[in-house]
């Protein structure tokens, strides 16, 4: 019998599991049903549903879709939003110099972006100072939406507070709103909002992160496909010209100085200075590149460190420590090892490579000269050698580099477990790494100190 005279048409379905089904579509994939026939158009551009059901089917596993906007909102312009903001997930780097502050300590240069139950939260993220593999995680920036619709974002310039902000706190002075701008899909800005206010009660103009839920629609058979990855090429680009346009003024009319003098007004008012982030795009392993992303270890001195390893086009593997950025070149991430090799040695190892491991200690948490016992090391799966040459890597650096080979010729262990850990011929012990992350959670969370 023809297994396709027992086929059940897609219109036949109830309307519940169509839209279920739909859910699980982009919306140019939605947009191409909809031109199969009047019902499929009737189904895609009939209301609020299917947007829950594309927002729900997304979202719904990371946040409290119907508490955004105070549930005032609706579900398509929510999907559009929390489309755009996905790609704050995850890890960025601060860059360039760090703000004025009235404290010696500059702040951590890592960020980490997570969602929140109505909002999307940004944390300032540094190693623990105890001498652990715990992770310090002060949370500074949130961005959500207002009943009506607007963007609300807000910074704490002091980073005590660890939820979204009331009301009340925002009336004291007590956060800054603030503009959450890309500059390019891998470039941030953050800055004080300190002038047109909006429509919102919090009385915030929507940032220009959020420029395209503004502006006119762009439907395709009714189906809403603006926001979209790729929909719009150009928009990053065209929104880092207006961005720069605005801020600078290259002729000399009176609206150019009117700007200028309005620009400088806000200076004046202005209670926090711009910082710019650069987003960390492979921060995570991945089968064909098994030691790239970041990765936490403790060296011989027991303070922990943060490392950034990434491969390039031609096969090298760099590690750089990733520390706060000052005006010193190369001070922000400074290298650590590179390595132009990246072919494994495989079991049975070689008598020489298994007295180089087991003759290193490991530094484990606690004191210095706090190491692991024998047994407690991980089991080793494949050895890489370190071939690190600085003055090929970075000419200005070979001044600085040592000249004896065995300061740069090292290995890195692989473990079984999925990390590794690194050591150099001239040192006696091995530095092992451990994630800093996982499925989008920090690991070994430590609360700020808040005094």
């Amino acid at each position: 019998m023809d297994s396709s005279s027992h086929a059940i048409p897609f219109g036949e379905f109830p309307e519940d599991v169509q839209l279920c089904i739909l859910s699980f579509l982009s919306l140019p994939e939605i947009a191409a049903f909809a031109c199969t026939s009047k019902r499929s158009l009737s189904l895609c551009s009939g209301g609020s549903r299917l947007w829950h059901a594309l927002c729900d089917r997304r979202w719904g596993s990371k946040t409290l879709i119907s508490r955004w906007g105070e549930g005032k909102i609706s579900f398509r312009l929510l999907y559009r939003t929390l489309n755009e903001w996905d790609s704050l997930i995850g890890f960025w780097r601060r860059s360039g110099h760090p703000r004025p502050s009235s404290t010696a300590a500059s702040p951590p240069q890592l960020v980490f972006f997570e969602w929140g139950p109505k909002f999307l939260a940004g944390s300032r993220v540094s190693p623990s100072q105890n001498g652990t593999y715990g992770v310090v995680k002060s949370p500074f920036l949130w961005l959500s939406l207002s009943p009506s619709g607007e963007a609300v974002n807000f910074l704490d310039p002091n980073e005590k507070s660890s939820g979204f902000p009331s009301e009340e706190a925002v009336r004291e002075g007590d956060f800054i709103p603030v503009n959450v701008s890309f500059m390019g899909a891998s470039h941030l800005v953050v800055e004080e909002n300190v002038q047109g206010f909006g429509s919102s009660r919090f009385g915030f103009r929507r940032s220009s992160s959020s420029v395209n839920l503004t502006n006119d629609e762009e439907e395709v058979n009714g189906v809403d496909t603006n926001g979209l990855p790729g929909s719009l090429p150009d928009q990053y680009m065209s929104e880092m010209y207006q961005y720069f346009a605005n801020r600078t003024s290259p002729g000399g009319n009176g609206s150019s100085r009117r700007q200028r003098r309005r620009e400088k007004e806000r200076q004046g008012r202005r209670k926090w200075e711009p910082e710019h982030f650069i987003k960390i795009v492979n921060c995570s392993p991945t089968t064909s590149r098994p030691l790239q992303g970041l990765w936490k270890g403790i060296a011989q001195d027991s303070k922990l460190d943060f490392y950034l390893v990434t491969y390039d086009d031609i096969g090298g593997i760099a590690c750089r420590r990733v520390g706060d950025s000052s005006a010193e070149r190369f001070s922000g991430c400074p290298l650590v090892f590179w390595t132009s090799n990246s072919n494994y040695i495989k079991p049975p190892f070689p008598p020489k490579e298994l007295f180089f491991y087991d003759n290193r200690v490991h530094p484990r948490a606690g004191d210095p000269g706090c190491y692991l016992a024998e047994n407690e090391a991980e089991t080793v799966s494949h050895i890489l050698h370190i071939n690190s040459s600085f003055d090929l890597l970075i000419p200005d650096m070979a001044d600085n580099a040592p000249v004896n080979p065995r300061h740069v010729e090292g290995r890195i262990w692989q473990y079984e477990n999925g990390t590794f850990g690194f050591g150099f011929l001239r040192d006696n012990f091995i530095v092992d790494l451990k994630h800093i992350a996982q499925d989008g959670q920090l690991l070994d969370v430590e609360e700020p100190d808040k005094d």
